[in-house]
C-alpha cells in the first residue's frame, strides 16, 4: 500500500517558478513508475511527466517540455516536479500518482492547487 500526499502548489506570477513534491508512503514506492498529473477547471485530466522507478528516461507533455523537470529520490520516497517560466494555462489542481498498471495509474495523492497570475 502507498500513500501519495502532495504539497508546494500556491500561487505563482507568470514566468515565475515553483516546486511541487510529493512523499509517499510504503517502501515499494521505489520499485514504481510515477507520475505527476494535471486537471483544469474544464478539461480533462492530462499527464504532465512520468519517470521510471529507477529515474531514467523522464517523460514529459510537449506543452512543459524545457519548462518542467521531473525528479525522483527514492531514498526519500519523494517526487518532485520543478515548474519554471510557469505560463497561465498550467494553472490546474496537479497531481502524484504511482504504480503504473498497463496504462493505467493505482495509487494517487489528493491533489495540490496551481495558480498563476498575470
Amino acid at each position: 500500500q502507498v500513500q501519495l500526499v502532495e504539497s508546494g502548489g500556491g500561487l505563482v506570477q507568470a514566468g515565475g517558478s515553483l516546486r511541487l513534491s510529493c512523499a509517499a508512503s510504503g517502501r515499494s514506492f521505489r520499485s514504481y513508475s510515477a507520475a505527476w498529473f494535471r486537471r483544469a477547471p474544464g478539461k480533462q485530466r492530462e499527464l504532465v511527466a512520468e519517470i521510471s522507478w529507477t529515474g531514467a528516461a523522464p517523460v514529459y507533455a510537449d506543452s512543459v517540455k524545457g519548462r518542467f523537470t521531473i525528479v525522483r529520490d527514492n531514498a526519500k520516497r519523494t517526487l518532485n516536479l520543478e515548474m519554471n517560466d510557469v505560463r497561465l494555462d498550467d494553472e490546474a489542481v496537479y497531481y502524484c500518482a504511482a504504480q503504473k498498471i498497463g496504462a493505467q495509474y493505482h495509487y494517487w495523492g489528493q491533489g495540490t492547487q496551481v495558480t498563476v497570475a498575470s
